[in-house]
Formats: C-alpha cells, sequence, structure tokens
C-alpha cells in the first residue's frame, strides 16, 4: 500500500471515527476481537496486577476483561467518546479509572507492573514510539510486564504492525527481555519483562 502515513494520528482522527460509529472496529462483535482478547489474558504472564495500565482502551471492552485481574487498573485513550462508553462498560469495577489524553505526551502518573499496548502503536510516528519507550521505562516497575498486540493487515498508518512491535522491542532492550509470545496470521501479541541489564 501506497501512502503511509508519516505523522502520529491527530486527535480529530478518532474523534471522527468514533462520531460515524460508536464501535468502529467491531470491539463487541467480531470474533477476531474476541479470540485477541482471550489469547492475550491467556498470555499476561500473572494471575494477578497490582497497578496496570492500558493505553488505548477504546470502548473497554478488554479493559472489562482486565479489571478483575488488577488492584488498580489505569485505562488511557484518545477519544471522550470512547472512554465514556469503557466508563459505562466498566461500571461495576471501582478499581479502573479512566484518563483522556494521546501518548506520548499525556501519561498517567505512578508505576506500574502491566503495561498492554492494545493496536494502537502504530498509531504513532517513529519519534513518537521513542518517545514512549522512555515513558515505559521511565515508569514500570522491576520484574513489571508489558504486553503489546498488534494487527498484521495493511493499513496507512505511520507503521505496520510488525514495524511498530519491532521498534518498541529495539527500544526496550536495555530494560526488557522477550518472553514467549504469539503470532497468527491476523496478528502478533508480544510479552516483555522489566529486566534491566547492570
Amino acid at each position: 500500500m501506497s501512502g503511509r502515513r508519516t505523522e502520529t494520528l491527530p486527535e480529530r482522527y478518532f474523534a471522527e471515527i468514533y462520531a460515524s460509529d460508536p464501535d468502529p472496529w467491531r470491539f463487541t462483535s467480531s470474533a477476531y476481537e474476541a479470540e485477541k482478547y482471550d489469547a492475550t489474558l491467556r498470555a499476561l504472564p500473572r494471575t494477578r496486577y497490582k497497578n496496570a495500565l492500558e493505553v488505548g482502551c477504546s470502548i473497554g471492552v478488554f479493559t472489562r476483561a482486565l479489571a478483575p485481574r488488577c488492584g488498580a487498573l489505569t485505562a488511557l485513550d484518545v477519544a471522550q467518546a470512547a472512554l465514556d462508553a469503557a466508563q459505562t462498560r466498566c461500571a461495576e469495577y471501582p478499581q479502573v479509572r479512566f484518563v483522556r489524553g494521546a501518548v506520548p505526551e499525556v501519561w498517567p502518573e505512578g508505576r506500574f507492573d502491566l503495561i498492554v499496548f492494545g493496536e494502537m502503536l502504530y498509531f504513532l510516528s517513529p519519534a513518537d514510539l521513542a518517545r514512549l519507550v522512555a515513558r515505559v521505562e521511565a515508569s514500570l516497575e522491576p520484574g513489571g510486564d508489558c504486553v503489546l498486540v498488534h494487527w498484521l493487515g495493511e493499513t496507512d498508518y505511520p507503521l505496520s504492525g510488525d514495524a511498530a512491535a519491532e521498534g518498541f522491542i529495539t527500544g526496550t532492550a536495555p530494560f526488557c527481555r522477550v518472553l514467549p509470545g504469539l503470532r497468527t496470521e491476523a496478528y502478533r501479541l508480544d510479552v516483555l519483562r522489566r529486566a534491566d541489564r547492570p
């Protein structure tokens, strides 16, 4: 595909998508999404996490599935309409809080033992991906886990699924090691653990 974007996708891109469709990626109905969410939960190295962060929570379908395994869960998204839906969907989980903003500019305070990036790193330019890696380094607890999930199909996003994941893995190599993940025809799931080299 020609015409890959070069800049990080702007907030208005997502606002317009949700304005035209409250579930633009079929998170609530797609068999692909349901299988991917199950695989992501199975891939988490620990049963429980003390303080987790989900970047790109959208309408909160995965957030709701992840919440029972977290003492606290911060769910972040750029689109207010998506966050409103996520808040409603996760109302029974008081440990979930929601933050609106675009990474890497906006990043929640605190230290996390799990950070999940669900199909969103490829929305970033290479420069913003590098800045995001610095955010992760500053906030991922020692021994904490980082999970990336990316669709492998063609898009016009700044990065392909493989380029986004490999760029993140390369950037975090000084402080994370790669754990067993999963690759299907449709998506790749990468698991990293903080293990700073002396």
